[in-house]
């Protein structure tokens, strides 16, 4: 099942409105946001976890990043309760559990070879840096070249300059209403903006977001090397 896979388009979904769909493993459901294939490839989902349930030890070739929205999640190497973002480098492994159940937000598969760190960062105690306008915090999260993942909190009433994306930008809103000239986004909102979209965004109630920039443009240059290879 392909999901949103046409990365040149802008795409808006209110997850919260998404039918959940089954896992290969029982207690393990999933709305997905994007997929460009089967069971395999770049996925973004959120991902539910029933009371106990647990998925079977399995490899992130492409890596792995979570966001614990709700709950409590674990695996063997760890407790990870709500707030905490982790990232699985590409090769890593683990079995993913849930006790108390929770519910994710998880991206596949967008990581590259070179990239060999694993993280655990609790952002509930982070260190909240200023953004570059008044009314902005950011909490930075990864940054691997021109790609940088963060959260961003906007103070009620704060309003950003229209600015173009290079490399495109995803965003989950997390708390409040992000706004922009296109319309208004409740929490449970996920938004992919394409390579060279711009907009002006500001937030009239104040909100928190995860941002993403630059990692689409990464994937149209990787589709076009295998569609390349594909034809040669």
């Amino acid at each position: 099942m392909r999901v949103n896979d046409d990365i040149s388009v802008p795409v808006v979904v209110d997850s919260e409105q998404l039918e959940w769909l089954p896992s290969p493993l029982a207690g393990v459901e999933r709305r997905p946001l994007e997929r460009f294939a089967a069971e395999s490839g770049r996925t973004t989902s959120v991902v539910r976890y029933a009371p106990g349930s647990s998925f079977r030890s399995h490899l992130h070739p492409g890596g792995e990043e979570i966001l614990v929205l709700e709950g409590v999640f674990a695996d063997e190497h760890g407790q990870y309760p709500a707030g905490y973002w982790l990232k699985n480098p590409p090769g890593s492994q683990h079995a993913p559990s849930s006790e108390p159940g929770c519910l994710l937000f998880v991206k596949l598969c967008y990581q590259t070879p070179e990239e060999h760190d694993t993280l655990r960062i609790n952002t509930r105690e982070g260190q909240w840096q200023p953004g570059m306008i008044g009314g902005l915090s950011v909490l930075p999260l990864d940054s691997v070249g021109t790609v940088h993942t963060a959260l961003v909190r906007w103070a009620p009433g704060t309003q950003f300059n229209s600015h173009r994306h290079f490399g495109g930008e995803e965003i989950f809103v997390l708390e409040g209403v992000f706004e922009d000239e296109f319309g208004s986004y409740p929490a449970g909102t996920w938004l992919r903006n394409p390579h060279n979209s711009q907009h002006k965004p500001f937030s009239t109630e104040g909100c928190l977001i995860y941002v993403k920039i630059g990692h689409l443009h990464r994937v149209v240059e990787a589709d076009a090397a295998l569609s390349i290879l594909a034809t040669s």
